[in-house]
């Protein structure tokens, strides 16, 4: 199904989740539509975040869901209620890929990856009459308010949308495409960008030789971390300059901002958070009967040799007594002397502030360009919440095009690319 020859012309910049998804609604309103991206290839990033497993959304209760987002909850709100974790369930199932909620409540693809999901998807796109020009780097805009890019071999080209949409992700994982460099574009037109940073990121730890000689990369599971009264379940990795996973990722706003303001943070390491520190005490009064501290600890405590360096990270000196051991393996202190790399990160924060755009997510200082997904000023753990936010607002800025041409907007379906429904 191709557009009419008569149909508006709509620039995508950015062949992510934001952008692909603005583009399907785009072109199921009958839009000539063409995404451009400097890449060889599309969806790069979600390639890479499925090597272990897409996980699309959550499937908690929406409230808690929403809760995730911070600061940027209230803004995001009414689009993740437009474009809910059923919703975006429901879209990757009408690409014939079914989805499980698994035993976290997290939601996968039952084929758990994302290339067949990205096939199909692309396919479906093709089918709509969407153009993709690939190898395109964007450079801006000329005088007239044309779009500037790059071709291939160097070459200078240019284009005139009815109207644009950036999607051109953070700043992590540049290698795969989202360098950050359109910062510098908007900042050239007056738009006041937040500092661009790390988010789901690991931290530096100044490990002794013992830690990164015989535990770099050694997973510490069924742990709780704490950090400013907040306690979070889950696993970490130990790398060998710091300290990465889940459970680190979802404390990572607040470690990164601790960090800026006072150089350094200690997180607090909950060894067993299934037992109380009393009933630990308990099992930790037992009779040593010549065992040695480690074999103590293993058979008493329960650690594991991971969990026993720790503890000897933190107190080479392990307390003797009971209440005060227990103590320690319930909080074990761990000072995070930064944060990696914006470039190690899984995504970004920072970025355009929802100040700068209206309720359609188009540039208040830039009439008829939208932005969407991981260039705008919001963050959230992993879990589903990334990519969830990231299709809720490609999904609101292809919406936004819609109402600013004055075209009847097209709710995103899930049959064939030739079904549509207005609303």
């Amino acid at each position: 199904m191709s557009p009419a020859p008569s149909s508006p012309s709509i620039a995508v910049i950015g062949g992510g989740p934001a952008g692909l998804i603005a583009a399907e609604i785009l072109g199921r309103a009958g839009l000539a539509v063409t995404v451009y991206d400097r890449m060889p290839s599309l969806g790069r990033k979600l390639l890479m975040a499925g090597r272990g497993g897409l996980n699309l959304t959550h499937s908690e209760e929406f409230e808690r869901f929403l809760a995730c987002y911070g600061e940027a909850a209230p803004i995001l709100r009414p689009m993740i209620e437009d474009f809910r974790p059923e919703d975006l369930r429901a879209w990757c199932e009408g690409l014939g890929q079914e989805t499980f909620v698994g035993s976290s409540g997290r939601v996968f693809p039952k084929a758990f990856k994302a290339s067949p999901l990205l096939r199909a998807w692309l396919s479906r796109l093709e089918e709509l009459g969407t153009r993709f020009a690939l190898r395109q780097s964007w450079q801006g805009w000329d005088a007239e308010g044309n779009l500037v890019l790059t071709g291939p071999m160097g070459e200078p080209l240019t284009a005139k949308p009815d109207a644009t949409i950036l999607a051109l992700g953070g700043a992590s994982w540049p290698r795969l495409g989202s360098d950050g460099g359109w910062t510098a574009l908007l900042e050239s037109r007056g738009i006041a960008l937040s500092p661009l940073r790390s988010a789901n990121m690991g931290f530096l730890v100044p490990w002794s030789e013992v830690i990164r000689s015989r535990f770099e990369g050694k997973p510490l599971k069924r742990i709780a971390l704490t950090f400013e009264g907040e306690t979070v379940r889950g696993e970490a990795v130990v790398t060998g300059d710091g300290i990465e996973g889940g459970a680190v990722y979802a404390l990572s706003s607040r470690l990164r901002e601790a960090i800026a303001r006072q150089g350094s943070a200690t997180l607090r390491i909950d060894l067993r958070p299934d037992l109380s520190t009393e009933n630990l005490a308990q099992r930790l009064a037992a009779p040593r009967k010549g065992q040695s501290a480690s074999t103590f600890l293993r058979k008493a405590a329960g650690l594991n040799p991971l969990g026993i360096a720790l503890l000897r990270e933190a107190s080479p000196a392990l307390p003797s007594e009971a209440q005060r051991l227990a103590a320690l393996i319930k909080a074990v202190p761990l000072a995070l002397s930064g944060a990696k790399s914006l470039g190690r990160a899984i995504s970004t924060a920072g970025g355009v502030p929802f100040a700068e755009v209206d309720a359609h997510l188009m540039l208040r200082r830039m009439p008829g360009v939208f932005v969407a997904g991981e260039m705008l000023d919001w963050e959230a753990p992993t879990g589903g919440y990334l990519l969830q936010a990231t299709f809720a607002t490609g999904v609101a800025a292809a919406k936004g095009v819609l109402a600013r041409l004055g075209i009847p907007i097209a709710a995103l379906t899930l049959g064939p690319a030739s079904a549509t429904r207005q609303s």
